[in-house]
């Protein structure tokens, strides 16, 4: 009797607890994510890579070391390597502070580690200790793409980064929109998730970028910034 007792006001402990968790958290069961972890990512069923290649345009850009936006004018340019089963991203872009607007490159190389899944890629150079995949989370590969990206480093937060693309330099609000709801299940906030300037890319003539007002030209960026996809990490 007495251990019926014990176990019955036990029951009820548990179910108090219970009851005051979901009402704090209205109603709903939410798991403690590990925010040293990249979320579970599927990516685009059926992919074919050889339609995915080619220009795009980085229409909207998300990076959990951005609270703010950095670049713009970004551009990216997809081919693949058959006999090493690499995919290579060559992109442009210049930093929203440049009066001149000068064109910088940079370039990822990823491994397509399995040929069953040839939407997810894991880079080839290795900027971190430890495992960057990318995945591509959907395209229609003629007009759009969204591809996300998660770093994991130990005992260090995840980075995570997303890119809207298009194959023209703007992209319709209704697509931005359906693409833009699928990214917050991967724990990407959307309110940093800023829209890319595509107007006005052409860098300014040399002669003209020396005849800037020293006022001007001292906004200048520094030399040796860090390009898009390889960014210190912030807590998210």
């Amino acid at each position: 009797m007495f251990f019926a007792d014990k176990c019955s006001r036990c029951l009820y402990l548990v179910l108090f607890i219970l009851v005051a968790f979901l009402t704090d958290t209205g109603g709903t069961w939410k798991r403690r994510e590990d925010k040293t972890k990249c979320p579970k990512v599927k990516g685009i069923r059926n992919f074919d890579i050889s339609e995915f290649l080619g220009a795009w345009y980085i229409v909207q850009y998300y990076a959990s070391s951005e609270e703010a936006l950095a670049y713009r004018c970004m551009r990216a340019e997809l081919s693949v390597s058959s006999e090493k089963a690499e995919v290579t991203m060559n992109f442009t872009y210049s930093f929203t502070d440049d009066p001149i607007n000068e064109q910088l490159v940079g370039n990822i190389t990823w491994k397509v580690p399995s040929a069953v899944a040839p939407a997810h890629w894991i880079h080839a150079e290795y900027p971190y200790e430890g495992v960057y995949n990318t995945y591509v989370l959907d395209s229609d590969y003629k007009s759009w793409a969204l591809l996300m990206h998660c770093a994991e480093k130990s005992k260090s937060p995840r980075y995570l980064s997303s890119f809207i693309m298009s194959r023209e330099p703007s992209l319709g609000i209704n697509v931005i929109s359906y693409l833009r709801e699928k990214l917050p299940r991967y724990d990407i906030d959307l309110e940093y998730m800023f829209p890319m300037e595509q107007k006005n890319c052409t860098m300014l003539d040399p002669e003209a970028a020396l005849l800037l007002p020293p006022s001007v030209a001292i906004r200048r960026p520094p030399v040796g910034r860090r390009h898009p996809l390889k960014r210190k990490h912030r807590r998210t």
